[in-house]
């Protein structure tokens, strides 16, 4: 079963602790930044910092950004200056130390970049609700010292997480992290998928960079304190990962990195670094809007999250999610739309048949009456010369 949840925080809070004092090669993977966006951030945060991998770099202007286990905020940082002061970053950590030196700096790198769009708050990755700092507060006013008292503190956790959440849900446009996932306890991973789609909105995405095995890691591994807070026995494989994402509603999951080479072997199992993107948006009702998708290929079909077999060159019919999904990010490139040549009203449209099988017939897209005769076009030439 592994080690405890109590065991599992106790270990990587005070290993981080250390790693906030002094830096522990250790807890990280050589990672190549851009180093445009280091310049401007103090050596102690850059020294103190662990991670494996860099998901910053899949950032855009403009979006709010919430960084899993931030540390000493360097991912932060670097993220406030890709983001602008438009965008908003919020690092969240339960490591007092690694919050207290991240803080330390926040004015300063802030001045150097120019604006301040980055703030700090306590709390458990697996738990985004609930504001450990705020918890501490209301504990520093009540003794809990029997069951009575025990019940009051749950019902202040539970009213802290309803009305006063750490991170609300739908508020996030993009989730990183880096190499904090493998540290939550296999009991707490359960929550920590679904937190992430929580509090992103629709069309949000997660890029996470973390430690993945290839083989499961066996118990006597788990129930070791320092392999777990040093990012080995808490890895999941890659495939379970995927599955963990898949299983919590995201769609369009891909692996946009993963290294060749691992970054350390115990007992013959391999630990390598890969980043995950995943997106949030395919959840809702399903309308028949006479819309459809051809698959450009190169496989002969594909499947996607929700079961759909898109056959290469075949105008398969889908609902009107699913063809705004197909026709943004990720799979934007992959598919041709086809609009039906009287659009329907999404106020007026049917549920579609999720059973269907059958394509979509261009009759049903162009209108059963339709019967117009054109003359040759040099619209639908690929150059001036085609013909």
């Amino acid at each position: 079963m592994g080690v405890s949840i109590l065991n599992v925080e106790r270990a990587v809070s005070e290993r981080y602790s250390h790693g906030a004092e002094r830096r522990e090669a250790e807890l990280c993977c050589p990672v190549d930044y851009d180093q445009q966006y280091l310049e401007v951030i103090p050596e102690e945060i850059l020294i103190k910092d662990y991670g494996c991998g860099d998901p910053s770099r899949y950032l855009r202007e403009g979006e709010t950004v919430l960084d899993l286990g931030s540390g000493t905020g360097k991912i932060c940082f670097i993220a406030s200056q890709i983001v602008g002061p438009k965008g908003k970053v919020i690092g969240v950590d339960m490591n007092t130390d690694m919050l207290a030196l991240a803080r330390r700096y926040q004015r300063e790198v802030g001045d150097r970049i120019g604006w301040h769009n980055v703030e700090f708050k306590r709390g458990r990755i697996q738990d985004l609700a609930l504001d450990l700092d705020a918890l501490d507060s209301w504990l520093g006013e009540h003794s809990v010292d029997d069951t009575s008292a025990l019940h009051v503190l749950e019902g202040e956790q539970a009213r802290l997480r309803k009305e006063e959440p750490l991170i609300a849900a739908d508020s996030v446009d993009v989730i990183v992290s880096n190499c904090v996932l493998n540290l939550v306890s296999e009991a707490q991973k359960a929550t920590l998928f679904p937190e992430m789609f929580r509090v992103l909105k629709r069309g949000g995405r997660t890029v996470i960079s973390d430690i993945v095995a290839d083989e499961t890691v066996p118990d006597h591994l788990k129930n070791d304190p320092d392999l777990w807070s040093g990012c080995i026995s808490g890895a999941m494989t890659e495939a379970a990962m995927l599955d963990a994402f898949e299983a919590a509603g995201f769609y369009g999951i891909s692996v946009l990195q993963r290294s060749a080479e691992p970054w350390r072997t115990v007992e013959g199992i391999e630990f390598r670094s890969v980043t995950v993107e995943a997106w949030k948006g395919k959840e809702g009702p399903c309308y028949e809007t006479n819309k459809a998708v051809i698959y450009r290929g190169p496989w002969r079909q594909v499947v996607d999250d929700d079961g759909h077999v898109f056959r290469r060159g075949e105008r398969a019919a889908v609902c009107d999610k699913t063809f705004e999904i197909m026709t943004r990010e990720p799979y934007a490139g992959e598919f041709d739309p086809v609009l039906p040549r009287e659009a329907v009203d999404i106020a007026d449209a049917q549920p579609f048949d999720c059973h269907r099988k059958a394509p979509r017939h261009p009759r049903e897209t162009k209108g059963m009456d339709y019967s117009a005769t054109t003359d040759a076009s040099g619209e639908a030439c690929d150059g001036p010369d085609c013909c």
